[in-house]
C-alpha cells in the first residue's frame, strides 16, 4: 500500500509552507494575496522508456483580492500496470521555483511572473513507490529536452535515467526539474483574426494561388500575409505580456482529399480545398481558427491511375520499390486486389504488380507470381492432388505438358512440396518434384 506523505518547506526563506496530503493527491499551499492572476499551466505528458509513462501536473495560481495564492506540484509514473505518484519526505524534500538562474523564494514575488515566460520547478529527494510486485526491477524514465534528472553521485544532469527499484519497489530521485509556461487566466486574452489591408475582423478567408506543384510553406506565407491574429486583452498588462503563435492543418486537409504531401512539403494542388489556420496566445489557452478556402483556376488533381482487378492465387505479402517487405500483413488467396495494368521489375529482378487504391498508386507491390503464376514444363508424368493422400481426379498430366503454377510451394503433411495449379479455388496441386 502506498504511504501517505507530505511536502514540506525549505528552511528560513522558504518557497512553500504546506499541509499534509496523501501521496496520490496534489498538494496545495496558501500564501498572502497578490495583485495579478498567473497560472503555471499543465505541462505535456513526458516521453517514456521501457513502458514507463511520466505525467507531470504542476500549477501555480495567484488571484486578485483576498484569495490566497497556491502552488501545486506532483507527477505520476506508470510502470507494469502500477502508477506511482511523487511523494515528498518531511524535513528532507524540497521544491523550488526558478526563472532562469534566479530562484523565486517568496510567493509574494508571484505577481512578477510574466505570462508566456518559462519557469522551472525543481523537486529534490522525490520518492516513487511502485509497490512490492515490482521489487528490484530496472526501469528507464525519459524526459523531454530541457527537463532533467540530476544524479546525486556526480551531479550529472540528464534527461534520461535508468533506475533500479529497491526490495519494496520504491526509489528516491535526487532531483527532478520540469519546465512550465506561465499562463494568465484572470485577464483572458481573446484572439481574433483580421484582414491586414482593411483591418476588419474576419471569421473566414480565401487566398488564390496558381494551380500546380505547390509547397505548404507557400500557402502558409500567403495566408499570413493576408490575415493576422491579434490578442484583444482585458488590460494593458495582459496585452504586453502575450505573444501569438500560428499553426495550420494543411497536410491533414490535403490527406483527406487523397493528395500526397512529400517530406519537403511539396504537393500537386487540387482545384480547390479548405484548410484552417489556428492562432494561439501563449499567456493562456485562448485560440481562434480561421478557415481559408483556396480556389484555383484549373483542376490539376492527379489523374486516376489505370488499374485492373486481379485475383490473388497464393497468399502474398506487400513490398516496397526496393523489394523489401512492408509490414507483416498479407493478402490471402482467392481475394481480389486492384493493381496497375502492367508489371514492374524491382531491384531483385522479379516482376511485381503495384497496388492501386482510390485510383492512386500506393508504392506497395505484390509478386506477380502470386497473381499470374509461372509457366513450368513437366519433366515427369504427374497426378493432381487435393491432399497428401488423395488425388483430385484420375487425370494424368503427361511429361512435356506446360502447366501454370501459382506462388511458392506448399509443404504437405507427408513432407513433400506441391505447387497450386489452376486459376480457381479448387484443391489442385502437383508435386514440385515432377517439374525437376
Amino acid at each position: 500500500m502506498k504511504k501517505n506523505l507530505r511536502i514540506v518547506s525549505v528552511a528560513a526563506a522558504a518557497l512553500l509552507a504546506v499541509a499534509p496530503v496523501a501521496a496520490s493527491a496534489v498538494s496545495t499551499v496558501n500564501a498572502a494575496s497578490v495583485t495579478s492572476a498567473t497560472q503555471l499551466g499543465k505541462v505535456p505528458t513526458l516521453a517514456n522508456g521501457d513502458a514507463v509513462n511520466v505525467k507531470p501536473n504542476i500549477s501555480l495560481n495567484t488571484v486578485h483580492g483576498s484569495i490566497k495564492a497556491a502552488i501545486s506540484v506532483s507527477f505520476d509514473a506508470t510502470f507494469n500496470g502500477t502508477t506511482a505518484t511523487s511523494n515528498f519526505k518531511p524535513g528532507y524534500s524540497n521544491i523550488q521555483l526558478f526563472h532562469g538562474s534566479k530562484e523565486i523564494t517568496n510567493l509574494q514575488d508571484v505577481h512578477y511572473l510574466t505570462a508566456g515566460s518559462t519557469y522551472r520547478v525543481v523537486m529534490s529527494h522525490v520518492g516513487l513507490n511502485f509497490d512490492s510486485q515490482n521489487a528490484n526491477k530496472e526501469i528507464t524514465l525519459t524526459m523531454p529536452e530541457g527537463d532533467f534528472f540530476q544524479l546525486a553521485s556526480n551531479n550529472t544532469v540528464t534527461n534520461s535515467r535508468t533506475i533500479k527499484l529497491d526490495q519494496n519497489g520504491t526509489v528516491t530521485l535526487n532531483q527532478v526539474a520540469i519546465n512550465v509556461t506561465a499562463k494568465d487566466f484572470a485577464n483572458p486574452a481573446v484572439v481574433a483574426w483580421y484582414d491586414r489591408e482593411t483591418n476588419v475582423n474576419v471569421t473566414s478567408g480565401n487566398i488564390t494561388l496558381d494551380a500546380g506543384k505547390m509547397n505548404v510553406a507557400q500557402f502558409v506565407a500567403a495566408a499570413e500575409n493576408k490575415y493576422v491574429a491579434r490578442n484583444n486583452a482585458g488590460d494593458k498588462y495582459n496585452s504586453q505580456s502575450s505573444t501569438i503563435s500560428y499553426s495550420n492543418n494543411i497536410k491533414e486537409a490535403l490527406k483527406a482529399m487523397n493528395i500526397d504531401v512529400d517530406a519537403n512539403g511539396w504537393f500537386v494542388a487540387p482545384k480547390s480545398f479548405t484548410f484552417e489556420m489556428t492562432a494561439s496566445v501563449n499567456n493562456n489557452d485562448a485560440s481562434a481558427k480561421l478557415p481559408i478556402t483556396v480556389p484555383n483556376g484549373k483542376d490539376v488533381t492527379p489523374a486516376t491511375v489505370p488499374s485492373q482487378s486481379k485475383t490473388i492465387m497464393h497468399n502474398a505479402y506487400s513490398y516496397d520499390k526496393d523489394a523489401k517487405r512492408v509490414g507483416t500483413d498479407k493478402v490471402t488467396r482467392y481475394n481480389t486486389v486492384t493493381v496497375a495494368m502492367n508489371t514492374t521489375k524491382l531491384a531483385n529482378g522479379i516482376s511485381y504488380y503495384e497496388v492501386i487504391e482510390n485510383g492512386k498508386a500506393t508504392g506497395k507491390y505484390i509478386n506477380a507470381d502470386n497473381i499470374d503464376g509461372t509457366k513450368r514444363t513437366l519433366k515427369h508424368n504427374a497426378y493432381v492432388y487435393k491432399t497428401s493422400k488423395k488425388r483430385t481426379n484420375k487425370v494424368v498430366l503427361k511429361k512435356g505438358t506446360e502447366v501454370t503454377t501459382y506462388g511458392g510451394a506448399y509443404t504437405f503433411k507427408n513432407g513433400k512440396k506441391y505447387y497450386k495449379i489452376g486459376a480457381d479455388t479448387k484443391k489442385t496441386y502437383v508435386k514440385v518434384a515432377n517439374f525437376e
